[in-house]
């Protein structure tokens, strides 16, 4: 089974209520080869929602203390991005799932890449609090940029 961010498979849960869709990713969820999950929501957001950045590092620096989720308006919310990260894993743990499908440049999805903090739209390298949490657990956790299908369903 895969778990892929829900915003992927087309449900409207990004802070601004709109949706990322991937159409290979919704197939997956008809299909029941996938489940959706938005750790955001798992970690008590509402969606619209502000915007929130990762300020004074990337994901894996938030989860050691060192780095904090903040929204635009300055409220810091690590503790909800940290919440949702943890809900996110033991689903990921009590489905078994290996590998995780997120959301490229989210603050809590994001595999490679990430917001820069700043708000001016700016991207840099790194993980968001979700993605960096699953990886270090050992999960595959890839963005639906590096998505083949074929690669996990055909072989």
């Amino acid at each position: 089974m895969i778990l892929v961010s829900a915003c992927l498979a087309g449900l409207e849960v990004r802070y601004n209520g709109t949706h990322s869709i991937d159409q290979r990713i919704t197939k997956l969820v008809k299909e029941g080869k996938a489940i959706s999950i938005c750790p955001e929501l798992l970690g008590g957001f509402s969606t619209p929602r502000e915007p929130a950045e990762i300020i004074g590092g990337n994901g894996d620096d938030v989860l050691a203390g060192k780095a904090s989720v903040i929204e635009r308006s300055g409220k810091d919310v690590t503790e909800l991005y940290i919440k949702g990260a943890y809900a996110t894993l033991k689903q990921v743990k009590k489905l078994h799932i290996t590998t995780v499908v997120l959301k490229e440049d989210s603050p809590s999805c994001g595999t490679s890449s990430i917001y820069n903090g700043e708000f001016k739209g700016l991207k840099i390298p790194g993980r968001g609090v979700t993605a960096a949490l699953l990886k270090r657990e050992g999960l595959e956790v890839i963005s639906e940029k590096q998505w083949d299908e074929r690669a996990y369903l055909d072989g």
